[in-house]
């Protein structure tokens, strides 16, 4: 076997044409293969020109015809020579040879190229004409069937992704309706307080935690709802948490405070509605079960509060006992005055929403005396929290400061027990009942007065701080037009619990009782004095002398309010007088004295013989105060002294 020659096998690549793109349907598209030529050239790229040298290849001839002169002279030593010489790679003469034909066919081209060009633009010996083919008929069939497999792709395309579409928005919706559990129960928890028992999670809707003593357990059970079928159409406020509270505290409820008089008159207050919720109507975002708990935790609330309101109103020892009757507490805090605190509690029933409805105004509501009920609730809460947490050492125990001295200094019972009394939350409720309602009583009395007595003038202004058990309110008496003359009559009016408290811009202080009438009274004699204040502080303006001032004069008609007033002035020349007299019920009575040489039908007298006598005032006469001229009473006074007084000029 090693004698024989070898045989060259020529391997070839496969036919597979390469893959260049794989479309969206996936059809491919190949590469076509190349042409011999291309394949050529593609080799002789790959020729490496870089591996020979210049002196082998000088060296060539020489040992070619060393070879040629050997040969005559070898045998068979010199063909096995050229043999091998034959099979080896023989390298072109020149490494730039192929760069130097490529340059020159390309300048070839491009002379033929520039020939041809300007041939067609001188247009002296060749001229372009563009070729006609004529078109070929459509063929019908064909386009209808091309046009057939068009729309069939693209249709199956669209289902395609309709079917996609659809997959994608069920999903959504499943995920959607199918909300996680425990997310949900992850907000429930941020807002209300969650434990553990067993398999069941309970919920707490008491105050226990802020001092609160109520023993309802008020506890609620977090469940899952699995009321809504998924294979029909879900709502869109559809929850998987539910929430399950005790029977007692469903619905609504509310406490009803309302304060009447056997005989009404001007200081009715009437019914309000404390801690009134609307209709259970979640609100767009919120969870249902948010507004569920909220409604009977205040329930819960009221319940507590009337609870606690009827505990104080049987233990309490007052001289008109209340009354506890089921859910209503009767009390007097005035006498002829009724005190009503109801516990009005509701179910989720159509009938009780409709009569709700129906007798709901936005005017049945005091929200002053609800914020109040709040800080009272809270301030025994806290209260009782304090007493419980507070530590209590062994050498003595915490508390006023005076008790720790009712020892030493021997304090009796009655000092002892002043000591350790504390207000409930029914007589504070009371207290500010009863301030509501004397001060609704003071208003509508000024009001009333305001309206009816168009001069002098009287002006309310009403302090926007308050106490819960007071207010203030200030009283100014002016005359129209004469603000800045006038300003002697300024009340301070404190209204308390049981009584108002009167400062006068002297310092003077007046205490009334609850009655309406006294407090007008007081007033319409104020009002009376005003205006013999005013002829006074007019006659120091107009140059008059004041002869006599007196706020309580002892002659004349006895007024069943108060007492008159009286002033008497004189010109600045002497000459004439002017008494006014002016009381709360008998109104005002002037008197003017002129001088004696003026009265025509005074008798002659024996015994004033000498002239000098007749430059003395003369008997005093009564004006006809309603004929004169003017809109108030300083103004008629004005015109009177003017038309008295003699004329400078």
């Amino acid at each position: 076997m090693s004698g024989v020659r070898a045989v060259r096998i020529s391997i070839e690549s496969a036919c597979e044409k390469q893959v260049q793109e794989v479309g969206l349907d996936g059809t491919e598209t190949y590469l076509q293969p190349l042409s011999m030529s291309q394949n050529l050239a593609r080799l002789a790229q790959r020729i490496d020109f870089s591996q020979g040298s210049g002196s082998d290849d000088d060296d060539a001839p020489a040992d070619g015809d060393a070879h040629d002169w050997a040969g005559t002279g070898a045998g068979p030593g010199a063909e096995q020579d050229e043999d091998e010489g034959l099979v080896k790679f023989q390298p072109s003469l020149w490494p730039w040879d192929s760069v130097r034909n490529n340059l020159r066919n390309s300048l070839t081209e491009m002379c033929v190229l520039y020939d041809v060009l300007s041939i067609v633009r001188d247009k002296k010996f060749m001229t372009l004409d563009p070729v006609s083919q004529d078109a070929l008929p459509p063929k019908q069939t064909l386009q209808l069937i091309s046009k057939k497999k068009s729309l069939a792709g693209a249709a199956q395309i669209l289902l395609k992704g309709a079917e996609r579409l659809t997959k994608s928005v069920t999903e959504n919706q499943e995920n959607k309706l199918q909300r996680d559990f425990n997310s949900e129960l992850l907000r429930l928890r941020q807002h209300w307080k969650l434990r553990k028992v067993g398999d069941k999670i309970l919920g707490d809707l008491s105050y226990r935690s802020a001092g609160s003593l109520f023993p309802h357990h008020g506890t609620f059970e977090v469940i899952k709802n699995t009321d809504v079928d998924l294979d029909k159409k879900i709502p869109e406020d559809y929850c998987p948490l539910d929430v399950q509270i005790p029977s007692d505290l469903e619905g609504s409820a509310y406490i009803k405070v309302s304060i009447q008089k056997q005989s009404p008159d001007i200081g009715d207050l009437g019914t309000v509605n404390l801690f009134k919720r609307p209709l259970l109507k979640s609100k767009p975002g919120s969870p249902h079960w948010q507004t569920k708990l909220e409604a009977a935790q205040n329930v819960l609330l009221c319940k507590e509060i009337f609870a606690q309101l009827s505990r104080e109103a049987v233990q309490i020892k007052s001289q008109i006992p209340h009354i506890v009757v089921k859910n209503q507490i009767l009390s007097q805090p005035f006498p002829n005055l009724q005190l009503s605190i109801s516990l009005c509690h509701s179910s989720n029933d159509k009938k009780s929403q409709k009569s709700t409805t129906e007798k709901q105004s936005p005017e049945d509501h005091l929200y002053v005396l609800e914020h109040n009920l709040h800080l009272l609730i809270r301030e025994f809460h806290k209260q009782t929290l304090s007493s419980i947490m507070m530590p209590h050492p062994a050498s003595l125990p915490f508390g006023h400061k005076r008790m720790r001295l009712s020892g030493p200094q021997a304090f009796d019972k009655n000092e002892i027990s002043s000591i350790q009394s504390t207000e409930g939350l029914l007589e504070k409720i009371i207290k500010q009942a009863k301030h509501i309602f004397l001060r609704s009583r003071a208003a509508a009395t000024i009001d009333s007065l305001a309206s009816r007595i168009e001069d002098p003038q009287i002006q309310a202004h009403w302090s926007n701080i308050s106490d819960v058990y007071e207010s203030s309110v200030k009283v100014l008496i002016t005359s129209q037009g004469y603000e800045q003359i006038c300003k002697s009559i300024q009340l301070q009016l404190n209204i308390g619990v049981e009584q108002i408290r009167v400062v006068h811009r002297d310092g003077r202080v007046v205490t009334l009782s609850h009655q309406e009438q006294e407090l007008q009274d007081f007033l319409l004699s104020q009002m009376s004095q005003h205006q013999v204040h005013a002829v006074q502080q007019l006659a120091k303006v107009m140059g008059w002398q004041v002869l006599s001032f007196s706020n309580h004069v002892g002659l004349g008609p006895i007024e069943s309010i108060g007492n008159a007033s009286a002033i008497t002035v004189a010109s600045p020349s002497g000459d004439y007088a002017i008494s006014v007299r002016n009381g709360p019920e008998s109104g005002s009575k002037i008197m003017v004295q002129f001088p004696r040489n003026q009265c025509k039908d005074l008798p002659k007298s024996d015994v004033l013989q000498d002239s000098k006598w007749n430059h003395l005032r003369g008997p005093f006469k009564e004006v006809e105060w309603n004929k004169m001229e003017g809109r108030n009473f300083v103004y008629k006074m004005e015109l009177l002294m003017s038309a008295l007084s003699p004329c400078l000029l």
